[in-house]
């Protein structure tokens, strides 16, 4: 089995555990997790777990309980039953997105990443707005991206995907493979290190699970891991798992995303669209958001044909978007605040009851 370093453990997390209350803490990572029960890994095994009831209580939404990916503190049960997750140790990056449907809230995809491969099929043209799209949560979580081209046997012009690819990757690596041509497969192998870990991002039928399947050496089906939660089974692509190679390193296997919008990504838009900031140095207005404002170095660019159009529509779309989304973050943060006054207040007014009694 695997000892603790196998799975990225570091000096400053074995700090962070000692710096917890509770000393009889054993470290673990968090594999799978499914209806709230997770699975964690320790040393030298596995054990099914629960988050305790302190962490729910004071987790302002979903984002704040344990993840795919998380380190964490677990109380074990001597007697074999569920473990007790008592502490959350602290990410070094994680993959959110805004959770699908209306709600406004964060949904961690994987934590404490290294590299993530953004994969996408071509048996479908390539679409560079989906590239910087998922480049910019590749960004955000302060791991390294690639993109992987997969099933690049079905491809009519390889070598013309990739270029297309390139074009708008920055300085991520474009690699064309197909788990059918196993040679093309070793281009992945240098991001497999020991205590690195690997995440797969990427819309749904770009043959993700493939692609882990022949990185790990045998077929990962989730029947028979969740057989104890779920009496139907599932395929691993239902669930983010975490799986440990043997030949060493760590891989995330998501689901496919049919819809991937975006939360916390300021920042990390500038990083995916290095091009455009560079422009933006020589607009008229430090404050410029390129896109009505006069004396534009962008618009000037994509008028003089220097920048593509449809870049720069990304660019627009991507930002409109994150500032959508950052009024709807600002709106929810009001109304938690009122309501967690009023329940301050109702509380404050029962103890002065009981008080005058």
């Amino acid at each position: 089995m695997w000892r603790l370093i196998d799975l990225g453990w570091t000096d400053t997390l074995a700090a962070a555990l000692t710096a917890e209350e509770d000393q009889t803490l054993v470290p673990g990572r968090v594999s799978l997790e499914h209806n709230h029960v997770y699975r964690v890994l320790v040393e030298g095994g596995e054990c099914l777990a629960e988050a305790a009831g302190r962490i729910k209580y004071l987790a302002s939404g979903r984002s704040e309980l344990p993840g795919v990916g998380d380190w964490v503190g677990v109380r074990l049960d001597s007697s074999g039953g569920r473990a007790v997750i008592r502490a959350i140790l602290p990410r070094r990056g994680w993959f959110s997105r805004k959770a699908a449907g209306r709600e406004t809230e964060e949904q961690v995809v994987a934590a404490n990443v290294d590299t993530v491969l953004i994969v996408f099929g071509l048996d479908k043209p390539v679409n560079a707005r989906s590239i910087e799209r998922y480049l910019v949560v590749a960004r955000q979580s302060r791991a390294a991206p690639v993109i992987v081209l997969n099933k690049a046997d079905l491809a009519e012009d390889r070598a013309a995907d990739v270029a297309e690819a390139t074009a708008v990757a920055g300085d991520a690596p474009v690699h064309a493979v197909s788990t059918h041509e196993p040679a093309s497969m070793r281009a992945l192998e240098p991001y497999l290190l020991a205590g690195h870990t690997l995440a797969l991002l990427g819309p749904s039928g770009a043959g993700k699970s493939s692609i882990v399947n022949q990185l790990v050496g045998r077929e990962l089906l989730a029947t028979g891991d969740v057989r104890e939660w779920d009496a139907r089974g599932r395929h691993t692509s239902v669930h983010r798992q975490l799986v440990v190679r043997a030949e060493g390193g760590l891989i995330i296997d998501t689901p496919g995303m049919r819809e991937l919008q975006l939360w916390d990504t300021d920042s990390a838009v500038g990083d995916a669209f290095a091009d455009i900031a560079e422009l933006a140095a020589g607009c008229r207005f430090r404050d410029c958001l390129h896109d009505r404002e006069p004396g534009c170095a962008v618009k000037a660019a994509v008028e003089a044909g220097e920048l593509d159009a449809g870049r720069y529509e990304s660019y627009l779309k991507l930002q409109h978007e994150q500032a959508a989304t950052r009024r709807l973050r600002d709106e929810k943060a009001l109304l938690d605040a009122k309501r967690q006054g009023k329940i301050g207040s109702k509380a404050y007014k029962a103890l002065q009851k009981q008080r005058q009694r």
